[in-house]
């Protein structure tokens, strides 16, 4: 479906991490610590931009334009 974002906001960040490496460089842009942290397994989109606060619509759209979605 065209607009629908490939990235689910209850996907954890080490999911998004692995699947697309390139979303990386987003959550560096963003001061997001979740290279490397322990919590990544765990932690959802929307769970790790409530904690860092940042816009869920705005990172969620910068993760699929990173994948190319």
């Amino acid at each position: 479906m065209k607009g629908r974002p490939l990235i689910d906001p209850d996907t954890s960040m080490d999911d998004i991490m692995r699947q697309w490496p390139q979303t990386i460089a987003v959550l560096i842009r963003h001061g997001m610590l979740c290279i490397g942290c322990p919590i990544a397994t765990f932690h959802t989109v929307a769970e790790a931009c409530d904690e860092h606060g940042v816009d869920e619509e705005t990172f969620v759209r910068e993760l699929a334009a990173a994948i190319g979605a």
